[in-house]
């Protein structure tokens, strides 16, 4: 149960089933030792992009908030990065992260907006306020 609501709750619920999606994803890679760093960043990204949205809806400023999304921003961007890197090295088929991919930079584009509309209406508002 979500204590968030409207856009905020869409996200938060649209993070989780990322992060359990590349969870999925990273139980099904071989058990090696050349696929272990790739699959423990992968995971550890995705997860945190979750996490720090979440963390985002509960921001005491504008500052913490903005810093958390710019952490959920480099976060799915690394996820995708490290899935195309276990395409690269042939550990997965493209066919089968293609959609996690492209949810991974749709999520990028959607917290990136969030960062400049926040930053736009912070500039409207008079700047931001000391803690």
């Amino acid at each position: 149960m979500t204590v968030f609501a409207g856009f905020g709750a869409d996200m938060v619920e649209r993070t989780r089933a990322f992060a359990l999606r590349v969870f999925k994803l990273c139980s099904a890679l071989p058990n090696t030792p050349e696929s272990w760093h790739m699959r423990d960043q992968l995971f550890r990204c995705a997860t945190s992009v979750a996490a720090n949205y979440r963390a985002a809806l509960r921001a005491k400023s504008d500052r913490d908030y903005l810093n958390k999304l710019k952490i959920c921003e480099e976060e799915s961007d690394e996820s995708d990065f490290w899935m195309d890197l276990l395409v690269a090295c042939e550990l997965v088929k493209q066919y089968k992260v293609e959609p996690l991919m492209k949810e991974a930079n749709e999520l990028t584009a959607i917290i990136t907006a969030s960062i400049i509309t926040k930053r736009r209406n912070i500039k409207k508002s008079g700047g931001l306020k000391p803690a």
